[in-house]
């Protein structure tokens, strides 16, 4: 059960993806084993043609909200036969395998070591980040850091975990976000062990991992605040 598995999700009303996704392509689908996207029914025709004729596995979903989409993707790649999965935000993805294509494929190979794996952002990886990504973000990381009792990094979208473990989350997942509520279940409820590292590939770039609309600065840091209570409270939450 070495094959390793992508699972991802994406919304992309404009299908600005879709040029940064035909580059990576033959890259993407020779990495992994089986390849699984969940895409929201909002998203554009050309994108959803495009990955339709890739390697990918496609399944349209009703847009409702980051956390749903994200359990579709695990309900999705169990119908596959791999056994361990990566689940990378498909932006992250992208970023990722554009800028740290090397690094990507050494990540995959060692995904088959973990029960649970954490990805996260080394430090400088984590400064190409937006402030209000980072302020908030890092009161997050401190409190899912006490509750695992080692410090990671659990916000950068990306994570991988056995079939086990995928089996567990699609029973017990049910959180307004999943980024801490997973490796909860598979700590507390699975009795799995986890394992962490911080990449270089998960850095953001504001044309690819930007939001899209328009809105205020202060909307911005209330936006970021509200996913770090959510993310946190999960995480002391989840299991117990």
């Amino acid at each position: 059960m070495g094959k390793v598995a992508l699972i991802t999700v994406v919304h992309d009303p404009s299908g600005k993806k879709v040029e940064l996704f035909k580059q990576l392509q033959n890259d993407l689908e020779s990495m992994y084993a089986e390849l699984f996207i969940a895409i929201s029914d909002q998203s554009s025709a050309e994108l959803v043609e495009v990955m339709e004729r890739s390697g990918f596995n496609v399944k349209v979903i009703p847009k409702k909200g980051a956390a749903e989409a994200r359990r579709e993707s695990v309900r999705f790649g169990l119908t596959g036969d791999s056994g361990h999965f990566h689940y990378c935000d498909f932006d992250r993805l992208l970023t990722w395998g554009k800028n740290h294509l090397g690094e990507l494929k050494q990540i995959i190979q060692r995904i088959p070591e973990y029960s649970y794996l954490i990805l996260g952002r080394t430090e400088r990886a984590m400064e190409t980040h937006p402030v209000e990504w980072k302020e908030t973000e890092r009161i997050t990381n401190i409190i899912v850091s006490l509750e695992l009792g080692q410090e990671v990094d659990i916000t950068a979208g990306s994570c991988a975990f056995s079939r086990k473990n995928a089996e567990y989350i699609k029973g017990f997942s049910n959180g307004k976000m999943t980024d801490a509520e997973w490796v909860m279940i598979a700590r507390r409820i699975a009795k799995s062990e986890f394992g962490y590292l911080p990449v270089e590939g998960l850095e953001y770039h504001e044309d690819t991992n930007g939001i899209s609309r328009k809105i205020s600065e202060a909307e911005k840091w209330l936006g970021r605040l509200e996913l770090s209570y959510v993310i946190s409270e999960t995480s002391v939450r989840t299991g117990k």
